[in-house]
């Protein structure tokens, strides 16, 4: 966007009273991808404008702030493109428990662990989300402390420097790996280096033969590659994420997204993130996308 547009469209939206955000800068002579999270606050608090924030009607940013109105609970989303560097966050949630996205990276580490790993477990694992397929694999790895360290160095070789895998479980009912805080911003970081890594071709081509009653969300979209994870906390109240990779105009796209509606419902949290992965379809133009750097 030219500067005498971005300054026409600062004069005239600072005279009203719409606080909203912007998914591009005004800055002149911006470009190329940033290294930090760009939030769509961000051109609020970088103005001097008494702290508004700016952003275009009919944009991605604009229309999730439309939705994120009729939604009660927390949500969150967050876009860059694989082999890149910039990222767009959206909404308000921003951590919460792995749950069984990250059987991902779990299937990465068994399959090097051993060549010879059951290929049908690690099917289950991804495509219907069995645990009991995924507690397989993780067992597979040696010692709980031995599993994490290895799913853990899965992440950091995908560019997730602070995930902390856990070698316990925190709750009994379920796996110390899906108990692991994995943040969006985190998850999406991962997800676009996953198609880069080495020996990711096996469960990336597994994240794109979902069963056909865990297609919501992501499933939307031809040809994406994608994970799903659900759970409830202590209260029984329901956290619904997804992550993967799409196909853009530009190239393909990591996307990782959670909703934790205010009723606790499973069914309104998928729903929730159906919404956002039509968002991304309507806005798909204005995502940037890339490949994987030699």
């Amino acid at each position: 966007m030219s500067t005498d547009r971005c300054g026409r469209l600062g004069k005239a939206l600072g005279a009203g009273l719409l606080a909203v955000a912007m998914l591009t800068s005004c800055s002149a002579g911006s470009s190329g991808d940033s290294a930090e999270a760009t939030t769509i606050t961000e051109a609020a608090s970088r103005s001097d404008q008494m702290n508004l924030e700016f952003t275009l009607p009919g944009t991605l940013a604009a229309d999730f702030l439309e939705l994120r109105a009729e939604l009660r609970g927390h949500f969150g989303m967050v876009a860059m493109p694989v082999g890149g560097d910039r990222i767009l966050t959206f909404g308000d949630w921003t951590t919460g428990p792995a749950w069984s996205t990250m059987k991902v990276p779990l299937v990465i580490a068994a399959q090097r662990r051993n060549p010879d790993v059951s290929s049908y477990a690690m099917t289950l694992a991804i495509t219907s989300s069995d645990n009991a397929a995924a507690d397989t694999l993780w067992q597979g790895l040696g010692s709980p402390q031995e599993a994490a360290k290895a799913v853990e160095a899965v992440l950091r070789e995908g560019g997730d420097s602070k995930t902390a895998v856990p070698a316990t479980r925190s709750r009994a009912e379920h796996s110390a790996f899906g108990q692991a805080e994995w943040s969006l911003i985190e998850q999406a970081r991962f997800a676009s280096r996953l198609p880069c890594l080495p020996e990711s071709d096996t469960v990336v081509d597994l994240m794109a033969e979902i069963v056909p009653n865990h297609r919501w969300g992501l499933g939307a979209f031809r040809g994406a590659e994608f994970k799903g994870g659900w759970g409830p906390d202590a209260s029984g109240n329901y956290l619904v994420r997804q992550f993967g990779i799409i196909d853009g105009p530009t190239g393909k796209i990591a996307i990782a997204f959670a909703a934790q509606p205010e009723s606790g419902s499973f069914s309104e949290g998928m729903s929730a993130l159906d919404k956002m992965a039509t968002l991304i379809s309507d806005h798909l133009d204005e995502l940037t996308g890339g490949k994987c750097r030699p």
